[in-house]
């Protein structure tokens, strides 16, 4: 069979190759290589459903990725991948390695049309790792609005700028009390890695949400991407954070002041939009002292915990 690349420049351990169609700049193309290499030694398998991820790997009979991937519906990757674990336990050989079930979703899988599956693979606390890499659109129809949009920013659908808040996913997974779930940065590549060991030393459900800038639908420069990633991090816009049984929250990095001003202008979706920069800013401050009250309280929740075998030591 094919390959997407010539055979002198692929790597074994590298999980999506040289050569692929993503757009430059491609948020969830540097996500991919981030957990490739955090995924070093590992077995694994993929679902990954209508999004922009799945059109990553190409033409039949070439794929861009180097491990066996399943395409699945756009709202059932849980469904679909919680059929492929079961189907791993039973034929488990006692001796090897345990493969892992990974699924990679954009945001409308996660937040939208996949939210129903979502919650009940969540619920049923399957053992899988599900990652929504966040691009605040659907990225692969034409840039639509999903319900991951930010308030103000255009899209195909709302050209006026979008009215209505994103949606706290985190928050919806947390209420599920699965055993760990967290928020990943492109720009902060040790963090990104050690949250995803953290996960695999763990059973059962556990969920990743990553910012992930998509040049074309942001309408900003592609080499810019880790760099806003990198303000929304220090702005308090995208927090980085982990929740571990639904209760025990643990801040990973907290804002450092950085105006977000910095953030929104990089950004031509929110051009000619009446961006509040103080409601912003309250906005920021606010979530940041409550995940700080969340996680000062959790310590005192521990015991109400219904994984805590799966949690690591403070």
């Amino acid at each position: 069979m094919m390959n997407a690349v010539n055979p002198q420049y692929e790597r074994e351990d590298c999980l999506l190759r040289p050569g692929n169609t993503n757009c430059g700049g491609c948020g969830m193309s540097m996500g991919l290589t981030l957990l490739g290499r955090a995924l070093e030694g590992e077995t694994y398998s993929m679902v990954i459903p209508a999004c922009c991820g799945i059109v990553t790997a190409g033409a039949y009979p070439t794929t861009s990725y180097n491990v066996p991937v399943l395409a699945s519906t756009f709202a059932s990757s849980p469904a679909f991948a919680s059929g492929v674990a079961a189907v791993n336990e039973l034929n488990q050989d006692p001796d090897a390695r345990k493969p892992r079930v990974i699924c990679w979703a954009g945001d409308g899988g996660t937040y939208d049309i996949g939210i129903a599956t979502l919650s009940a693979a969540a619920e049923r606390n399957e053992d899988l790792i599900y990652f929504c890499y966040d691009n605040e659109i659907y990225g692969n129809t034409g840039g639509q609005r999903s319900s991951a949009t930010p308030v103000g920013a255009r899209t195909t659908t709302t050209p006026g700028g979008k009215g209505e808040a994103k949606k706290e996913i985190m928050e919806i997974l947390a209420a599920h009390r699965i055993p760990y779930a967290a928020t990943l940065s492109i720009a902060h590549p040790d963090d990104f890695r050690e949250k995803i060991r953290k996960a695999l030393a763990m059973s059962g459900f556990r969920f990743f949400l990553m910012h992930a800038p998509c040049p074309t639908g942001w309408k900003t420069e592609p080499a810019e991407s880790i760099e806003l990633v990198r303000l929304a991090v220090r702005s308090g816009i995208f927090p980085l954070y982990e929740v571990y049984d639904g209760t025990d929250y643990r801040i990973s990095m907290e804002p450092d002041g950085t105006d977000p001003e910095k953030y929104f202008e990089k950004q031509k979706r929110f051009q000619g939009q009446d961006i509040d920069l103080e409601k912003v800013k309250l906005a920021v401050t606010a979530r940041t002292e409550r995940l700080w009250k969340l996680a000062g309280l959790s310590q005192v929740d521990k015991a109400a915990s219904a994984y805590s075998v799966n949690k690591p030591p403070a």
